[in-house]
């Protein structure tokens, strides 16, 4: 509808009069009226560089002749847009680039109001408009160390007031970089006619252009939106879950095919970044990462290992392809590389970039191997983002990458990406809620082993005649892997006593212990002997692959005398003492170890103090162990279990924290302090 109302707009200004042009010995006739005339020539072109070409009265009768007429069914190999005029590389100047200069005289009659000159929307890549000797516009920035080119935008210039009829002379000064060529094989200058008209009617065809570019790129600003929801979606999901590395990778390619969008958008409706800058980040780097970037995110995926030799692969790849690619560009190529190196240079480009497909399309094949259901689940989506990242391969093969839907120029690419990452989005988002309900259901079995636990581990050990016990427990996740047990004697007043740590943490670890209390009991019930009872402990283990611990075995009769023995556990210490206790090898690293055992007397009042590891393996910010000096000092004086547990955690608990204290009295007592589960951070 807006090109609709312009279209009116440009016919009411015409006042109706028909616009004619012909051809004449002097130049171009024009009867411009109130209107607008395509300037299609045949124009006069030259290469090379002269600002005396630009004078009104230079002799250009032995230039080359160049009608800017379009051809019948012409299109742009690369865009595929109507009434494109191939350039000068493609009609007689292949392979030329630099300088070059249209010039045109015409002959204007019936025009009273103030004229514009529009250039044409598609140009190689730089100009300069003189109209009789005085520049009177400029597309790009001419200086004396170089030219610097932007994506042709609708541009239009005024000519001076008092240029409104008569014979008049316009010269275009060209440039085009050597690089062009390679992004159309028909490069070089002006692909539409200039047009001439009244400054009212070329202001509505810019606004007509203008709507054009809309049309042609405009669908970008949906990929964008696309490709920031997934940058979104992928990133929360990492946060939430960082054990999925194929999240992050996700919302890598999210960001790359982002940054590679706002900039096409960016040359195609601002000149705010330079024409080489601008194909240097997308062809030198973005192009080549992105692709890269795709494979590692489908190597993750589908979780192919060894990870490390696909990472080195696909970059060295990577490194390759934007290595090679620079030399294709400005500002080496033409300069620093030989413009013949294009011959073998890109060839060996197109074998590494189809290098990265393979590697591409055998990580998809491991998948289905694998995974089968997910890998083929994954296969549309695989073979989309091929297809986005292979436009320029798909062309040589005359396959189109671009069609018209509703007025809008779709790419095929920016079809495949914006599908593609849809359909890995819903994927990512299916795995994390199975992935949530994995972790649900794991933190339900831990909940289940803290309860089997709690009713292995005492919280009120019994009454024993003529002891006193306190114990404190401390677990440093939320299965523990210390455990003790107090099984008063039934007929003789003794006491039997076991501690322990098994080896490993967490879930793992908790079983054993269950499994280790559950052989302890049952022992227990033929005879309470500490040796007999490590010896059956370690028949039990060595029968299981994997499965030791550290155990300490003590009975107290009722007279005191205390009978000890040892499978690799901390001695206890007696009044403060470290006892001096043979070295043992822990449960179940060997069938028919043989366990050290002593005999000794707790007098009235002596104490007793028996620990796990985890006092001393306390470790703080700076990696400094808790140690064996500060217990000791710590033991110098009276304390309690709950004391010297809560010093070694404030200190920097790494492992489960065991403390028993015993002390013989004349009234019995106990103390007991189970920590509640710590959850895991």
């Amino acid at each position: 509808m807006h090109r609709f109302w312009l279209c009116l707009l440009l016919l009411l200004s015409s006042g109706g009069q028909l616009v004619a042009a012909q051809s004449s010995a002097v130049g171009m006739q024009v009867t411009l009226g109130n209107a607008a005339v395509e300037l299609s020539g045949p124009w006069k072109f030259h290469t090379g560089d002269n600002m005396a070409w630009a004078q009104p009265d230079f002799d250009d009768s032995g230039w080359t002749e160049m009608d800017l007429t379009p051809p019948p069914g012409t299109a742009d190999a690369t865009l595929g847009s109507s009434g494109y005029i191939p350039g000068w590389t493609d009609r007689g100047f292949a392979g030329y680039s630099g300088y070059a200069w249209y010039r045109l005289t015409i002959n204007v009659e019936g025009a009273d109001d103030p004229l514009a000159l529009k250039m044409p929307d598609n140009a190689d890549d730089a100009y300069q408009v003189y109209v009789d000797g005085d520049l009177i516009g400029t597309f790009g920035k001419f200086t004396s160390h170089g030219v610097t080119a932007y994506s042709t935008l609708p541009r239009a210039f005024r000519l001076p007031r008092e240029l409104r009829s008569g014979r008049m002379t316009i010269a275009i000064r060209m440039w085009m970089d050597s690089a062009t060529p390679f992004n159309s094989p028909d490069a070089g200058g002006l692909h539409e006619p200039p047009v001439l008209g009244r400054a009212s009617a070329i202001a509505a065809q810019i606004r007509l252009d203008w709507d054009d570019v809309a049309h042609g790129v405009g669908t970008g600003f949906l990929e964008m939106l696309i490709l920031l929801l997934a940058l979104i979606v992928a990133m929360s999901l990492f946060w939430l879950d960082r054990t999925e590395a194929a999240y992050l990778w996700l919302g890598l390619v999210s960001l790359i095919t982002l940054i590679g969008n706002a900039i096409v958008l960016l040359v195609n409706f601002t000149a705010l970044i330079g024409q080489s800058p601008s194909v240097i980040l997308i062809d030198d780097v973005l192009t080549p990462v992105r692709i890269g970037l795709w494979v590692i995110f489908w190597g993750y995926w589908f979780r192919i290992a060894p990870i490390g030799r696909l990472h080195r692969e696909v970059w060295g790849l990577v490194f390759l392809l934007a290595a090679g690619t620079a030399l294709l560009r400005p500002p080496l190529y033409g300069q620093v590389v030989p413009v013949d190196a294009a011959t073998y240079l890109v060839p060996f480009l197109l074998v590494v970039k189809l290098a990265l497909a393979a590697l591409l399309f055998w990580v998809t094949y491991q998948g289905i191997r694998r995974h089968e259901a997910e890998g083929w689940l994954a296969l549309p989506a695989v073979l989309l983002a091929a297809i986005s990242q292979y436009q320029h391969e798909l062309r040589l093969i005359h396959i189109p990458t671009a069609f018209s839907l509703f007025g809008f120029q779709i790419s095929l690419g920016t079809v495949s990406t914006m599908i593609s990452l849809l359909l890995v989005t819903v994927m990512l988002s299916r795995r994390f809620l199975h992935s949530q309900r994995r972790q649900e259901q794991w933190r339900l079995e831990i909940k289940q082993a803290q309860h089997v636990q709690q009713v292995l581990i005492p919280e009120n050990p019994p009454i024993i005649a003529g002891l006193s016990i306190e114990s404190e427990y401390r677990p440093a996740r939320e299965v523990g892997g210390d455990f003790f047990q107090i099984i008063p004697g039934e007929h003789d007043g003794s006491v039997l006593i076991v501690v322990g740590d098994v080896t490993g943490k967490g879930l793992q670890a908790g079983m054993l212990v269950a499994l280790i209390v559950g052989a302890i009991r049952s022992t227990v019930q033929h005879s309470s002997d500490p040796l007999t009872i490590l010896n059956s402990l370690n028949a039990e283990l060595c029968e299981r692959e994997h499965a030791s611990a550290t155990c300490l075995v003590l009975r107290i009769t009722a007279d005191g005398m205390v009978t000890l023995a040892n499978a690799g556990h901390l001695p206890p210490y007696l009044n403060g003492e470290g006892m001096p206790m043979e070295g043992a090898l822990p449960l179940g690293m060997m069938a028919d170890t043989e366990f050290p055992v002593m005999y000794f007397r707790l007098k009235a009042d002596d104490t007793l103090m028996l620990m796990s590891d985890g006092i001393a393996e306390a470790q703080n910010e700076h990696g400094l162990l808790f140690g064996f000096e500060r217990i000791d000092h710590m033991l110098s004086h009276p304390i309690t279990a709950a004391e010297l547990a809560a010093a070694a955690q404030d200190f920097g608990q790494e492992d489960d924290i065991l403390v028993l204290r015993i002390e013989r009295s004349s009234e019995p007592k106990t103390v007991s302090h189970v920590e509640p589960v710590m959850a895991e951070t």
